[in-house]
């Protein structure tokens, strides 16, 4: 069974990608995911806040010693003996580049137009086979418009694309008023790769504290669906890599991922949840399905499921939807 598929014009062994999560803070995790049968890793999250608030709090911390005797002054490091900014995350980057040799995806997180470009073009420096943008915005205020919203995703590709060379993925939210509009028009301006979907991560209430915290829930297979629509629908309609995230557990969820035209499929929670050993449970899954339905490699199977020969996709949405309710009766 040939596993091997193209992602955003990268070569990958399997479509299986180890998501962003806190595994590839370990480079022997890294390493242990290739082992498994992951065809690339993104790496976790580099925050432009979290940055930024830690050098603010070393160069704080510099500042105190200056109240010291002028003699003891020498003992205190100073600002550029400290590793700053996403220094440290380059690195870890480089090394991994270094031990393993599927793509390395960087994973961006940004709140200014300079801190997109700017650690853009330090990311591609380090060596990143290809950076996926996880724009994560929540409106609140009533006052802005949906298309004001659209326009900043839009803007936030294009000073990337400007910046850097290697492929750019962004990750998108499932809130979209007209979903098929928004990923023509993110596929136009530019994007390499289209994942779908970033989860939000809604807080919860302690009603012993009356405070307000965070509450990580992992996905679960059910998940898969609504990035699988979508996926379906737009197969065909892009030249944008579409890459499955959210919901996928197993071989049978990679499999019909990539029957509705999925290029890869990002793995996180199941993962988290059963160790890294499971890709390679995934991966065995996914090659005996594929068999088992007559295909000889992922490319063939690929979209075959997919509304493309649908020729009208609305209508089939709406007997879907009809069909779904009547089954439950």
């Amino acid at each position: 069974m040939d596993l091997t598929t193209d992602y955003m014009g990268l070569s990958l062994p399997t479509p299986l990608v180890a998501g962003a999560s806190p595994l590839s803070q370990d480079i022997k995790n890294v390493e242990a995911l290739q082992a498994a049968g992951a065809g690339a890793v993104v790496f976790h999250s580099i925050f432009e806040e979290q940055l930024s608030r830690e050098a603010e709090a070393i160069s704080r911390s510099i500042e105190q010693s200056t109240d010291v005797s002028a003699e003891s002054q020498s003992f205190f490091p100073q600002m550029h003996d400290f590793k700053v900014g996403p220094e440290i995350y380059l690195e870890h980057l480089a090394v991994a580049k270094q031990r393993v040799s599927i793509p390395i995806i960087a994973s961006l997180n940004c709140t200014s137009a300079a801190g997109w470009t700017d650690y853009a073009r330090q990311i591609q420096q380090a060596g990143a086979d290809a950076l996926e943008l996880n724009v994560y915005l929540v409106p609140t205020d009533p006052k802005i418009p949906g298309s004001q919203i659209e326009q900043v995703y839009l803007d936030i590709l294009a000073a990337v694309r400007q910046a850097v060379t290697i492929p750019v993925a962004i990750k998108l939210s499932p809130f979209f008023s007209s979903m098929a509009n928004m990923l023509t028009r993110l596929d136009r301006a530019g994007a390499d790769g289209l994942v779908l979907f970033n989860r939000f991560y809604q807080p919860d209430i302690d009603l012993r504290e009356l405070s307000v915290g965070p509450h990580l829930v992992l996905s679960t297979t059910d998940d898969l669906r609504l990035p699988m629509r979508w996926i379906a629908i737009m197969y065909g309609r892009l030249k944008a890599s579409l890459a499955a995230s959210s919901g996928v557990h197993t071989g049978s969820d990679a499999a019909k991922m990539i029957l509705s035209g999925a290029s890869v499929v990002q793995v996180v929670s199941s993962l988290l949840l059963h160790g890294i050993g499971h890709l390679t449970r995934m991966r065995d899954e996914l090659t005996a399905i594929l068999a088992e339905k007559g295909y000889d490699s992922v490319s063939q199977a690929r979209g075959v499921l997919s509304q493309r020969t649908a020729g009208q996709p609305e209508a089939f949405e709406r007997a879907n939807y009809m069909e779904t309710l009547a089954s439950y009766a």
